[in-house]
């Protein structure tokens, strides 16, 4: 009968809530509603059509972006599969270009907010290639630019960055139509150099350009947050991480804000010494598909400080083995990390291929410091020189690769003599910073995992290394006291 919907056919409020908010994605017509954006995240997907028109393709466009700002992410990489495969549609389609690079950014743009920026950047590419204005261009520029920034790709981000910067100051659009992604990809580019500032003046510009949007708040807080703890703040840090995560903020944010704080108040108990406590945080978390965060990245500096080597292993070891399917950007300091963990267990050999790989990467992604972060720095350096010994292209770029390892590890202990240190082995050495302290033989066994047994056979090689017979002897040694 005349006028009555086919089943599954969106209403007309939803057909005139998606149509509003797919003109807003780009900048010239204000930014999308927030009562359409409820709206669209809250209902069902459409089902694949047998071919795509702009109809529909619009529809589908709007869902999967309110989705993506509105946190609706349960479905999961699911949802972008039922529609595409090898970042294309899978059915048929006579779509305009605009239209058809709209749908790929806003599939782009929910594959970064579930954590999967390979795919992100992949469906960025299309949208590129499809843009017929000039903003539509800049829309596909905001999202390439977070999807390689967020798989640490900073080399192609920083070209992606500059080209949407200069557009939108060519056309002379309103501060508030400034994309949000494109912020986030500036903010990932700071931190990846450790830029407090850089985050700062990101958090600005973003609360200014939209003083009222609760899921902006949260983000710029939780930068102001990584920006006290680049500056050393870390007790501003904590206060602002513990207000941001226990606060109302936290049920209108972006999932990828939340974990991310999650990730950085663990860096921050690490800094700190509270490894248990780190653990503890991390314990309720799954890394999300694609590893954009990856929580296990996390627990292993924590598991590396207690000398828990073997459970740094075992916790990283899918990571490893998953390629090109793990965000490169939190891959590179598993790598770094396991490399440390071999070397502690007597497996110089794979420790410096491994090492050199990362640094490999690290080099070709463009010098990201954050691979090093919250790492013991004499350890870590002696690996690092070790890896690049007759590499010549890392040997050409060795001074800035120390210059980053310098500005994000850990200072050495205080406590332990590198010259007597430097007698035993790495995993020794791991040992001896644990005897300083005031716990027992039993309670170290329980953190390194390993047998009371297996711990007093090491102490005993310390003990004979070092010249001594007792515990304190040996602190005195280490200690220079």
């Amino acid at each position: 009968m005349r006028g009555e919907r086919a089943p599954g056919e969106p209403g007309a409020d939803l057909k005139a809530a998606a149509a509003a908010t797919v003109a807003r994605l780009a900048p010239g017509h204000g930014i999308p509603l927030p009562r359409d954006l409820a709206l669209l995240a809250e209902t069902q997907p459409p089902a694949a059509p047998a071919s795509w028109t702009d109809a529909t393709a619009t529809y589908l466009t709007a869902c999967l972006a309110a989705r993506a700002r509105r946190d609706a992410l349960g479905a999961g990489m699911g949802l972008i599969t039922r529609y595409f495969e090898g970042g294309r549609l899978t059915r048929p389609g006579t779509l305009s270009p605009g239209v058809r690079s709209q749908l790929y950014a806003s599939a782009g743009e929910y594959c970064n907010a579930i954590g999967w920026p390979q795919m992100g950047a992949r469906f960025s590419a299309q949208a590129l290639l499809f843009a017929d204005t000039r903003a539509v261009r800049y829309r596909a520029l905001s999202l390439a630019a977070l999807g390689h920034a967020l798989n640490g790709d900073h080399r192609s981000a920083e070209p992606d960055i500059a080209e949407a910067e200069e557009l939108f100051a060519q056309e002379d659009w309103p501060q508030e139509e400034t994309d949000h992604l494109l912020m986030l990809a500036h903010a990932h580019v700071a931190a990846a150099r450790l830029d407090a500032p850089g985050l700062r003046s990101v958090s600005t510009r973003m609360t200014k350009a939209r003083p009222q949007d609760s899921y902006i708040a949260f983000s710029a807080g939780a930068m102001e947050v990584v920006a006290d703890m680049f500056s050393g703040d870390l007790a501003a840090a904590r206060a602002g991480s513990r207000r941001l995560l226990s606060g109302t903020l936290r049920h209108s944010s972006h999932r990828m804000a939340r974990h991310s704080l999650v990730c950085a108040t663990s860096d921050l108990l690490v800094a700190e010494g509270e490894h248990r406590e780190a653990l503890a945080l991390l314990e309720p978390y799954e890394s999300p598909e694609g590893h954009s965060i990856c929580f296990s990245l996390h627990r292993s500096a924590a598991l590396l400080h207690l000398g828990r080597e073997r459970d740094l292993l075992g916790e990283t070891d899918a990571c490893a083995a998953a390629g090109t399917d793990h965000c490169l950007r939190t891959l590179i300091p598993v790598l770094v990390r396991r490399a440390l963990a071999l070397n502690r267990l007597d497996h110089p050999r794979r420790a410096r291929e491994t090492m050199e790989a990362a640094l490999l990467l690290i080099v070709r992604t463009g010098l990201s410091a954050t691979p090093f972060l919250m790492l013991p720095h004499r350890e870590t350096e002696v690996l690092v020189n070790a890896a690049m010994n007759g590499h010549d292209d890392l040997l050409a770029v060795a001074s800035p690769l120390r210059a980053a390892l310098a500005r994000a590890a850990l200072p050495d202990s205080e406590r332990v003599v590198s010259a007597t240190s430097a007698l035993l082995t790495p995993s020794e050495r791991a040992l001896a910073s644990l005897l300083v302290s005031p716990i027992s033989l039993a309670q170290i066994a329980r953190e390194r995992g390993v047998s009371l047994n297996t711990v007093k056979s090491h102490v005993r090689s310390i003990y004979q290394k070092l010249g001594v017979r007792t515990r304190a002897e040996a602190v005195e040694r280490l200690t220079g006291e």
